[in-house]
C-alpha cells in the first residue's frame, strides 16, 4: 500500500489500522474501520478510498467505483489519496482514470516534480505517447535533468514505432527525435549509456548505419559498456547491415583471436570470407587493407587461419575450447557446399567427428554439437563411425545381462551420446521389431545400471542414465506405430512411470507421458503431471496448448475450465505486467528494451493459444452452466459476448506454440519439417474458426430468444422501434463457408510426427457429424426466424422446411449415438485395448446436443404463441374443422424422439461406467510381455490411471446429459 515512513502527520496515523487490514487481506475489518474514522472526519478523503478498495477486493465493484468518483471529481492533491486511487483504478483495469487524476494535481500545483513525473507514468501505462513526449518536456522544463528529456526523446521513438504510416515515422518523428539528441550532442549534454543507446536506436531505425557507426566508434561509444563486448557487437551488426565485408572480416577475425570459442564471430567470419571471395575482393597496394585491420579474402587464409587456433588448442595443457574444432567442420561444411577441392586439406569429417568425441565425448553438449554435421557423413559411414565411437568407449562386460556396461559416469556420458547419435543416424529405425526388442532391453540394463551413480542426488536432480529411459520409451513407440501392438504403449508408460519414480523433476519424462495419455484419451493424470512441470510466465502461451488441447475433447470439463483459467490468467495479466516493465524501463532509461516489451504484448495478444483457449472456455462454461444454472441470456450477457464482432486478430495471428519441446533424435526426414509447420498453423486456424463462428451463433441465437423479431419489420420500423440486425443468417454462411474449407484441409490427411504438433479436434469433428449437425440446428433456428417474422398463414413453404430440419436433426442426432457405441477399455488375457475415439465422439455428441436444446427451446419460445393465438381465433370463429399447422405436432414429435434418445445414451454411459468398475486391471496377466515384477507394477498403475480417467469422463459426461435431459422435459408447446 502506500508509504507510511515515521507518523508525523495525524492522519497518518489514523489512515494506518486500514493500511494494515488492507495488507493483510482482511478487507471487511477496512471498512469497517474507514467508516468508523469518516463519521468522525468526513473530509478524509484517502479514507474513503481505502474503503473504496476494501469494498472492490470483496466483490463490491459499482459500489466502490462510486465512492472513488466521488473523491476523484474533487480532485484531490494529498499523496495518500493520489497513491490509494491509483493503486483502485489499476486493480479495476481503469488505468485510464490514473492519467486523469494526475492531470488535475498538475493543473493544481504546476511545480510538482513528483506529480508531472506520476503524469507522465499513467500516460506510459495507457500508451499515451503524443502525451507523454509532452509531459516529458514539460517535466525537463520545471527540472531540467537529462533522463526527463530523454523521455521525451523516447515518446517521440514510440510514436514512430505505433504510427500506422511508415512515411510519417520516417519523415516526422525520427527526424524530430534525432534533431533533439543531436542538440544535446552538440551542447556536450550526454551523460549516460542509455542515451547514446537511445541516440544508436534512433539512427538504427531511420537506416542512418554510417552515422550510427560514427557514433558507436566515436568517444559517444565509450559509454557503452554495461555489456561485453557492446561497441564491437553493435559495429559488427552495421558492417553487416552496410555489407562492408572487409571491416566484418577483420573484425571478426581479431574477436576470435582474444576469444577463440565464441561462435557468432566464427559464423561472420566464415560469412564475410565467402562475401569477399565472390566479389573477387582484393587488398589495397599499401596501407591498412580497412579501419579494423587486416582482412583475409582466401580460402588458404580461411583454412590456415582455423588451422592456427587448433594448433594454440592442441598445445594448451588446460582443457581445450570446443569453437576451432566445430569450426573446421563448419568451413568444410561450407567449402563442400561450393564444391571446391581444398575441403580436403582439412581432413577427413568421419576422422574429425571422431577425434572430436575423443576430446569432448563425456561433455552432454557433444551429441548436439555432432548431430549439425552428421551430413557431413555419406550413408555407407554411419555404421563404421557408430562402431569406431563405440571401440572409443570404455566398457566392461556384464555377466548377468551380456551387456558390456561403463563403470564410471564420464564413459556412462560417452555411451549415451554414441547411442542418441545412432538413434539421429537413423540406425535405431532401420532394426526388425526383434531388433528393436533387444535394442530395449540394453538400454533398460544401461538405464537401470546407470542408477547407481545417482543415488546421492536430490530430488530436483535428474539422474546420469535418465536418456536411457527416454530413448527406450521412443523405441517402444516405433514398434507400437510399426506393429499396432498397444502393449508396447502400455510398456513404454510403465518404462516412464519407472523413470519418474527414480527422477522426479523430468520434464521430458513427463511431457512424454502427457503426449501418449492424451494419445490413449486419458486426461485425469495428465493434470497433475503438468502441474508438476511447473509452468512460469510465458510457458503458458508455448507449451499451454498440450493441456488445453484435450482437456475438453476428454470429457474433463470441470479440469478443462480450470486448465483454460489457468492460461488466460497468465494473458490478461500480461497487460497490466507489460505496463509496469515499461515504466521500469523509463524510469531506470533501459529504452531499447521498450519497443521489446511493446513486441512482447502485442505477441501475446495475437496468439494463437490465447485465442483458442478463450472461445473454448466460453464455450465450455455454456456447455456447462447455460439453461442449467442459469439461462443462455443471462450467460452470453456476462461473457460480454458480441456476436456481430469478431474480436480474433486473423491477419496478425501469431503461432507461439514451442513445437520442439519434447526431446527427439529422429534423423531429418522423420523430424518436424517447415511444412508441418505451416500445415499446423492452417489447421489450428481452420478449428478455431468452427469453433468460434459456433460460439457467436450460440450468442446469436440467446439474443433472439432475448428479443424475437417482431411480426411486421416493416411498420414496427415506421413506428420509431429500432429492429436489430439479423446476425444469424451473415454467421450461418460464414460456417458453411468454413466448413467447406475444413473438410478440404482434412482431405490432404495429413499426418505430423509423433513428437509434433497434436492434431486439432477438426477431423474427428467433422467424422463425427457434429458440425453438420450444429450447423443444421442453427439453419432450423433461421427457419424459425422468418416464421416468427411473417407468421403462420404465409409461410407454408418455411413450415415444411422447419418439419424436415426436426427430422434431420433426430437422424443426425441418432446416427451420431451410433458412432459412440463399443467399449472404451477391452481386456483380454495380456492385451489391453483402448478407443479413445469412442470417448471424443461422446463429448461432441454432448456438446451438439447442448446447441440442439437451445435450438429447440428457441423453437418452443416461437411455436407457443403462434399456438396460442391460433387457438384464440379458432375459440372466437368457433371452427372446429379447421387443420391444426403440422408444425406444432411436428415439434411434440421431435422433442419426444430427442428424450429417448437422450435417454438411451444417458444409459450407454451407465452401462460404460459399470463395465469401467467391474474391469480387475490387477490380475491381468503380463507374462508373454517378459516383464519383470517391478515393470509389470509399473505398466498396471498406468493402465488403472487411464481406466480411472474413462471413468471420470463417463461420471462428468453423464452427469452433464442427465442434465440436458432434465432441460428437455420443460420443452413444451
Amino acid at each position: 500500500m502506500a508509504a507510511r515512513g515515521h507518523v508525523q502527520d495525524p492522519n497518518d496515523r489514523r489512515l494506518r489500522p486500514i493500511y494494515d487490514y488492507l495488507d493483510n487481506g482482511n478487507n471487511k475489518m477496512a471498512i469497517q474501520q474507514a467508516d468508523k474514522l469518516l463519521k468522525k472526519h468526513k473530509d478524509l478523503h484517502c479514507a474513503k478510498v481505502l474503503k473504496a478498495i476494501g469494498l472492490q477486493r470483496t466483490g463490491k465493484q459499482d459500489e466502490a467505483f462510486m465512492l472513488a468518483q466521488e473523491v476523484a471529481t474533487l480532485e484531490p492533491t494529498d499523496d495518500n489519496s493520489l497513491q490509494a486511487l491509483t493503486i483502485l483504478y489499476r486493480e479495476m483495469h481503469r488505468p485510464e482514470l490514473v492519467t486523469k487524476l494526475y492531470e488535475a494535481a498538475v493543473r493544481k500545483v504546476p511545480s510538482s516534480e513528483e506529480y508531472h513525473s506520476h503524469l507522465f507514468m499513467a500516460y506510459a501505462r495507457v500508451g499515451e505517447y503524443k502525451k507523454m513526449q509532452q509531459a516529458g518536456m514539460a517535466l525537463y522544463k520545471i527540472v531540467p535533468k537529462n533522463p526527463y528529456y530523454f523521455w521525451s526523446v523516447m515518446s517521440l521513438v514510440m510514436q514512430a514505432i505505433s504510427a500506422q504510416d511508415e512515411k510519417l515515422s520516417q519523415t516526422m518523428f525520427l527526424p524530430l527525435a534525432e534533431r533533439m539528441v543531436e542538440k544535446m550532442v552538440k551542447e556536450e549534454k550526454i551523460e549516460a549509456e542509455a542515451e547514446v543507446q537511445l541516440y544508436f536506436m534512433i539512427l538504427e531505425r531511420l537506416g542512418k548505419y554510417v552515422e550510427a557507426l560514427e557514433v558507436v566508434r566515436g568517444p559517444l561509444g565509450e559509454k557503452l559498456t554495461s555489456e561485453l563486448q557492446s561497441r564491437e557487437n553493435k559495429c559488427m551488426v552495421l558492417y553487416r547491415r552496410l555489407e562492408h565485408w572487409p571491416e566484418c572480416n577483420a573484425l571478426s577475425r581479431k574477436l576470435l583471436l582474444k576469444n577463440p570459442d565464441d561462435w557468432q564471430f566464427y559464423m561472420s567470419y566464415f560469412d564475410s570470407l565467402f562475401h569477399l571471395i565472390d566479389l573477387a575482393w582484393t587488398p589495397p597496394a599499401e596501407g591498412e587493407h580497412c579501419v579494423e585491420g587486416d582482412v583475409q579474402s582466401s580460402v588458404a587464409q580461411a583454412i590456415s587461419f582455423v588451422e592456427e587456433r587448433l594448433a594454440v588448442e592442441d598445445g594448451k595443457e588446460s582443457r581445450p575450447l570446443r569453437g576451432p574444432y566445430l569450426a573446421r567442420l563448419e568451413l568444410i561444411r561450407r567449402l563442400r557446399g561450393r564444391g571446391c577441392p581444398e575441403e580436403l586439406q582439412l581432413g577427413e569429417p568421419l576422422e574429425l567427428m571422431f577425434q572430436y568425441f575423443v576430446k569432448f565425448g563425456e561433455k552432454p553438449c557433444c551429441i548436439t554439437d555432432l548431430k549439425i554435421f552428421l551430413d557431413l557423413l555419406t550413408p555407407d559411414q554411419h555404421v563404421q563411425f557408430i562402431n569406431r565411437l563405440t571401440e572409443a568407449v570404455p566398457l566392461t562386460v556384464s555377466e548377468e545381462d551380456g551387456v558390456a556396461l561403463p563403470g564410471d559416469t564420464r564413459a556412462l556420458q560417452r555411451h549415451l551420446c554414441v547411442a542418441q547419435l545412432s538413434r539421429s543416424l537413423g540406425l535405431q529405425h532401420a532394426l526388425d521389431p526383434a531388433g528393436k526388442l533387444d535394442l530395449i532391453r540394453q538400454l533398460k540394463v544401461h538405464y537401470r545400471h546407470g542408477l547407481q551413480f545417482g543415488k546421492s542426488c536430490l530430488k530436483t536432480e535428474l539422474q546420469f542414465s535418465d536418456m536411457y529411459c527416454l530413448m527406450a520409451a521412443h523405441v517402444y513407440i516405433d514398434l507400437w506405430r510399426e506393429t499396432g501392438d498397444e502393449g508396447m504403449l502400455w510398456q513404454c508408460l510403465g518404462l516412464l512411470e519407472e523413470g519418474l519414480a527414480h527422477s522426479p523433476s523430468n520434464a521430458q519424462f513427463k511431457l512424454l507421458l502427457i503426449l501418449l495419455f492424451c494419445r490413449l484419451g486419458a486426461f485425469e493424470p495428465v493434470v497433475d503431471l503438468y502441474s508438476s512441470l511447473d509452468a512460469k510466465h510465458v510457458q503458458h502461451d508455448t507449451i499451454g496448448y498440450l493441456l488445453t488441447r484435450y482437456a475438453e475433447s476428454l470429457g474433463h470439463f470441470a479440469a478443462a475450465s480450470q486448465s483454460c483459467n489457468f492460461s488466460l490468467r497468465f494473458f490478461h495479466s500480461n497487460q497490466k505486467d507489460t505496463s509496469e516493465y515499461i515504466i521500469q524501463a523509463y524510469k531506470y532509461g533501459a529504452f531499447e528494451k521498450i519497443p521489446e516489451f511493446i513486441a512482447f504484448r502485442n505477441r501475446l495478444n495475437r496468439s494463437l493459444h490465447f485465442a483458442q483457449v478463450r472461445t473454448e472456455r466460453m464455450l465450455l462454461d455454456l456447455f456447462m452452466e447455460a439453461d442449467i444454472s442459469s439461462s443462455l441470456e443471462d450467460n452470453v450477457k456476462s461473457m460480454g459476448l458480441c456476436p456481430e464482432e469478431d474480436d480474433i486478430p486473423w491477419a496478425d495471428m501469431r503461432d507461439n506454440r514451442d513445437l520442439t519441446v519434447l526431446t527427439s533424435w529422429d534423423p531429418k526426414d522423420r523430424q518436424l519439417s517447415e511444412e508441418h509447420r505451416r500445415q499446423s498453423l492452417e489447421e489450428e486456424s481452420a478449428w478455431l474458426k468452427v469453433r468460434s463462428l459456433t460460439l457467436r451463433l450460440i450468442g446469436s441465437l440467446a439474443l433472439l430468444g432475448h428479443s424475437p423479431a417482431p411480426r411486421n419489420s416493416e411498420k414496427t420500423a415506421e413506428n420509431g422501434v429500432a429492429v436489430k440486425p439479423d446476425t444469424l443468417r451473415p454467421l450461418l454462411a460464414q460456417l458453411d463457408t468454413a466448413l467447406h474449407n475444413a473438410a478440404q484441409f482434412t482431405e490432404k490427411g495429413i499426418q505430423y510426427p509423433l513428437l509434433g504438433p497434436p492434431s486439432t479436434r477438426l477431423v474427428p469433428a467433422l467424422a463425427s457429424g457434429s458440425c453438420q449437425c450444429q450447423a443444421t440446428a442453427f439453419q432450423l433456428a433461421a427457419h424459425l426466424q422468418e416464421l416468427d417474422a411473417t407468421g403462420l398463414e404465409d409461410a407454408s413453404e418455411v413450415q415444411m422446411q422447419i418439419e424436415n430440419s426436426f427430422k434431420s436433426l433426430t437422424a443426425q442426432l441418432q446416427e451420431m449415438f451410433n458412432k459412440c457405441k463399443g467399449d472404451l477399455l477391452e481386456v483380454n488375457d495380456s492385451q489391453c485395448k483402448t478407443q479413445p475415439s469412442l470417448l471424443e465422439n461422446l463429448v461432441f455428441f454432448v456438446e451438439t446436443v447442448c446447441v440442439v436444446l437451445w435450438v429447440s427451446s428457441y423453437c418452443g419460445n416461437v411455436l407457443r404463441p403462434l399456438k396460442s393465438s391460433l387457438q384464440k381465433k379458432k375459440k372466437k370463429k368457433k371452427e372446429t374443422n379447421t387443420a391444426t399447422p403440422a408444425v406444432f405436432s411436428g415439434y411434440q414429435e421431435y422433442t419426444g424422439s430427442l428424450q429417448t434418445l437422450i435417454t438411451q445414451v444417458v444409459d450407454h454411459i451407465k452401462g460404460l461406467e459399470a463395465s469401467l468398475i467391474a474391469l480387475k486391471l490387477g490380475d491381468l496377466s503380463l507374462e508373454g510381455r517378459a516383464l519383470s515384477e517391478e515393470e509389470g507394477t509399473f505398466v498396471k498403475s498406468a493402465m488403472e490411471k487411464v481406466q480411472s480417467s474413462y471413468l471420470r469422463s463417463m461420471q462428468e459426461l453423464g452427469e452433464l446429459l442427465r442434465k440436458r435431459a432434465d432441460t428437455m422435459r420443460s420443452l413444451k408447446i
